[in-house]
C-alpha cells in the first residue's frame, strides 16, 4: 500500500512539473488543488508541502484582506 501511495504522490508531482505555474498565485492554486486531491483519496500529503501551503495561505490571506480594504 505504501508503494502505491508513493507512486500516486510522484505522479502528482510530475503532473505539476508538466504544467508549470506562471506566477506565485497560480502555484498556490495548483498546490491547493493537488493537496486536496491527495486528501480526498486518503493520502497523507508530505509535511514540507503542508508547511509551504500554510505559508502561502498566510501570504495570500493577507493580500485578500488588503484588497477588501480598498
Amino acid at each position: 500500500m505504501a508503494l502505491e501511495s508513493l507512486k500516486a504522490e510522484i505522479g502528482l508531482i510530475l503532473e505539476m512539473f508538466s504544467n508549470p505555474p506562471h506566477d506565485r498565485y497560480e502555484l498556490y492554486v495548483q498546490l491547493k488543488e493537488k493537496l486536496n486531491d491527495m486528501r480526498v483519496f486518503g493520502m497523507t500529503p508530505p509535511a514540507d508541502l503542508l508547511e509551504f501551503e500554510e505559508a502561502l495561505d498566510k501570504e495570500f490571506a493577507g493580500q485578500g484582506a488588503a484588497a477588501r480594504k480598498r
